[in-house]
């Protein structure tokens, strides 16, 4: 009779504990991603005549989860900035080549909406807006100047420190393994960066400051003790 007693608490303690796991299937998260982007930077307000140029930039970035839809992203960044012909308006051309560190607060849709009665609002939970301060290290190659007479330097810094603000809205598509949990995830996003200083172009004139934005593709991958979320994460 004991050992009946026992082989059914066994087994009630047994069944009881999978459908415990697996209810939590879908509602688990890394509280930590790692990850890397590509960007393309594009320079849309300087003080040197248009014929603007797409550059390139690298990003590598460390993710703190509060909840799979409120993310803390630390980023940093290299990558250049150009713009300018020697030829048109005042002659004027700048090359920046550019270190960049920010901290960003990132709130996705699916923490404010309810996805699980809809497949529409299931597919726009990834979509994300993004905000926070970074500080740019800019090294500026500067080049002519057709107003000013022989040797005279413009005014501005080549070598400059300026904090600035990045506004990012973006998609975040997440990959769900087999616990459905979303253990990798793409980024896809557009950032506006307003600088802080009119010194991003290393030529400092007229009243407004520099502007830079870029469109990013990036890959994040969850690593670090997994922890739950309060409502079902995977539809």
């Amino acid at each position: 009779m004991t050992k009946l007693i026992l082989r059914t608490a066994f087994t009630v303690i047994l069944c009881t504990s999978a459908f415990l796991a697996k209810a939590q299937l879908g509602y688990d998260y890394a509280q930590y991603d790692v990850g890397t982007a590509v960007g393309i930077n594009y320079p849309i307000s300087t003080d040197v005549t248009k014929a603007l140029k797409y550059t390139p930039s690298a990003q590598f970035n460390f993710t703190y989860n509060h909840g799979p839809f409120v993310n803390y992203v630390f980023e940093g960044q290299f990558g250049s900035l150009k713009a300018g012909d020697p030829n048109l308006g005042y002659g004027r051309t700048f090359e920046n080549h550019f270190w960049a560190f920010a901290l960003r607060v990132q709130l996705q849709a699916g923490e404010v909406i309810d996805y699980s009665q809809s497949p529409v609002a299931n597919a726009f939970k990834g979509f994300y807006v993004s905000t926070g301060i970074g500080y740019l290290v800019n090294h500026v190659k500067r080049g002519g100047d057709n107003t000013l007479p022989a040797g005279v330097q413009p005014p501005g810094d080549t070598n400059s420190q300026i904090p600035y603000i990045p506004l990012r809205i973006g998609y975040e598509i997440k990959l769900f393994n087999q616990y459905n949990d979303p253990g990798i995830k793409i980024d896809l996003g557009y950032q506006y960066n307003r600088v802080m200083d009119d010194n991003l172009d290393g030529y400092k004139a007229g009243r407004h400051n520099d502007i830079f934005t870029q469109f990013i593709l990036g890959i994040k991958v969850g690593i670090g003790g997994v922890t739950s979320y309060r409502k079902q994460i995977y539809y």
